[in-house]
């Protein structure tokens, strides 16, 4: 079990940052302050605990309740490091988690992965993709289907989570690499397609079916893409020319009204998410930190990161509100804290 952030070890349910006093420690009612960042599991804690005769620690056999063992405060929009620097390439992207709180970025270890996150924080290789496909983006289905925007063979591939199939569930070569997908409530997904020699990109839409519909060419470098929580709006980003679009979006995929909802002055952006009251969590790629922007297009507040190359960012954890973001230049993923839950973990628990 991995620990971040400030916390607290107590031998029974007490009540959060009580001061230790003599009879507490006598009750066994004691409370030992972690330093931020530490990285601990339960076995340390118990090693430290045989060398620590001056607290009495006491851990019964018994598998341990999580909830009544460990605490993490409510520490903000302040990111920590969740798995081990180096762990993925620099092509770590695309993280989405599953309904059991599993969290999946590709190119674990090495290209042409998927690889998996346990809550606690422990890595593995998940999948290999086949055919030299490379993912990006990943969503999940209503169905518990895992979705991947195959960038080096046009597709989006379907992955059978259970006996770990792969498939392709849509495949157009007119594509110039689809990057990020997003998906609404009712299966459909909408694909980034950028190409970065000339700084431009399109977007196109993948029906359930798996036909496959261009939206919008002609436009700027095209990246982050999102569907709002009301299913009414569709966001992309492009990250060159530094916008973010907002377009109405009908229960059939289609768009209109385009208008800008910002326009950033410098550094570029990446993947973004949705909270449930449609705030937008943006990666600014570059500058290493996620801005937090409202429908209105105010940004309300700058998550600043350990790296700088934040590439994407998802929503998981017990609660929705554990913000996971990858980095590029660390290769590794990290987390924070939100205020709400995000829209993709809301789907994920419909």
């Amino acid at each position: 079990m991995s620990i971040y952030g400030s916390l607290y070890l107590i031998h029974e349910k007490t009540a959060k940052n009580k001061k230790p006093t003599p009879e507490s420690f006598q009750k066994g009612e004691f409370i030992l302050p972690l330093e931020k960042g530490i990285r601990m599991d339960l076995r340390s804690i118990k090693t430290i605990a045989l060398f620590c005769v001056v607290i009495p620690l006491c851990f019964s056999c018994s598998p341990c309740n999580r909830e009544d063992t460990i605490i993490m405060s409510e520490e903000l929009f302040v990111s920590h490091q969740f798995t081990e620097p180096g762990g993925f390439t620099t092509g770590i992207e695309g993280p989405a988690c599953d309904s059991e709180g599993n969290l999946y970025a590709v190119n674990y270890q090495r290209q042409y992965t998927i690889g998996i996150v346990t809550p606690d924080g422990k890595c593995s290789v998940f999948i290999d993709l086949p055919n030299g496909s490379i993912g990006n983006g990943i969503r999940f289905d209503s169905k518990g289907f895992m979705l991947i925007a195959d960038y080096t063979n046009h597709n989006i591939l379907k992955v059978n989570m259970k006996t770990k199939q792969i498939s392709v569930h849509a495949h157009e070569p007119r594509m110039y690499q689809p990057n990020d997908i997003a998906i609404g409530a009712n299966d459909i997904v909408y694909a980034s397609d950028p190409n970065w020699s000339s700084s431009t990109g399109q977007m196109w839409r993948i029906d359930t079916d798996g036909k496959v519909a261009l939206l919008e060419t002609g436009m700027g470098t095209t990246n982050g893409i999102e569907v709002s929580p009301d299913e009414k709006t569709l966001y992309v980003n492009e990250s060159v020319q530094r916008n973010i679009w907002a377009y109405d979006l009908s229960p059939k995929g289609e768009i209109s009204n385009k208008r800008l909802l910002i326009k950033f002055p410098d550094y570029g952006m990446d993947g973004m998410r949705c909270d449930v009251d449609g705030n937008i969590y943006v990666t600014r790629h570059g500058k290493g930190t996620v801005a937090k922007v409202s429908p209105k297009g105010e940004v309300l507040l700058e998550v600043p990161l350990n790296g700088n190359l934040c590439s994407n960012l998802t929503f998981g954890g017990k609660d929705g509100r554990t913000c996971y973001v990858t980095i590029a230049d660390v290769g590794n993923i990290e987390y924070f804290r939100t205020d709400l839950p995000g829209r993709c973990w809301k789907l994920y628990h419909r």
